[in-house]
């Protein structure tokens, strides 16, 4: 990430001198994975785009008199069959991201933090389960789970349908922020093959999909329609939208 101007909303580049010259109405916490994306993305792309969308949020909000402390991305991801056999791909259980969010939760509330927005960026990634349990275990502490590639439709943005992983959405927001980490030379089809079960395509029922069953480059989407500008729009109108939140969050604690 490159550094910010306001140093102290960022963990990754703040120091103690800086943060303890501030009191802080929340912290975001990105969220994403460590997994091939398609031949020409990062395999921690949903870790960069889920920090680039936090932090110019965070920035914003400051403007509107709302101080976050951005949080270090968590690249603790859950996985499919036909990811996880990948070399580095990391696939992180339940349990996992549970222990991980509950240390951080009670780190902040013993802190006097009482507001945590998740910034996600991986699909495989569920939070429900345990964020109401740590409503239970610690009632006055609100967990917000923004999945920030769905907070607007795509269409309007983007042309293709067929956009679930390193296809045109991702391809253009990671040109948008990090030009120089996308190969798009290598960029394959992002071709979708059809499941053998017709109703889970129709999401009559659901189950993970076996990966290289329906993707031979891991993309699910094709990105070679991405551009940067594509992705500056939709980035700033995602970041506008959860600036909004952030500052509603701040005014209602």
């Amino acid at each position: 990430m490159k550094p910010r101007k306001n140093k102290f909303l960022h963990m990754l580049f703040a120091n103690w001198g800086e943060v303890s010259e501030h009191v802080y109405d929340l912290a975001i916490l990105p969220w994403g994975a460590m997994e091939p994306h398609n031949h020409h993305l990062p395999y921690l792309t949903d870790c960069i785009l889920s920090s680039a969308i936090a932090s110019d949020a965070a920035e914003a909000a400051y403007e509107q008199g709302v101080t976050c402390m951005v949080l270090p991305p968590v690249f603790m991801g859950s996985q499919n069959a036909g990811q996880w056999n990948k070399p580095f791909c990391v696939h992180a259980r339940g349990k996992t991201q549970k222990a991980i969010l509950v240390d951080i939760v009670a780190s902040l509330h013993g802190q006097g933090i009482r507001t945590l927005v998740i910034v996600n960026g991986h699909g495989g990634n569920s939070f429900k389960s345990p964020v109401r349990d740590l409503a239970m275990a610690y009632p006055d502490f609100k967990i917000v789970v923004v999945d920030w590639y769905n907070v607007l439709p795509k269409g309007g943005f983007f042309e293709e349908e067929v956009d679930d992983h390193a296809g045109e959405q991702e391809t253009s927001v990671m040109l948008h922020y990090h030009p120089e980490l996308v190969e798009m030379e290598r960029a394959g089809d992002g071709r979708v093959t059809p499941g053998k079960v017709p109703s889970l395509e129709e999401r009559v029922g659901w189950m993970p999909r076996h990966w290289d069953e329906v993707s031979a480059d891991t993309g699910i989407g094709y990105p070679k329609k991405a551009t940067a500008e594509k992705g500056k729009r939709y980035a700033e109108a995602v970041v506008k939208k959860v600036v909004r939140l952030l500052v509603e969050l701040a005014e209602n604690r």
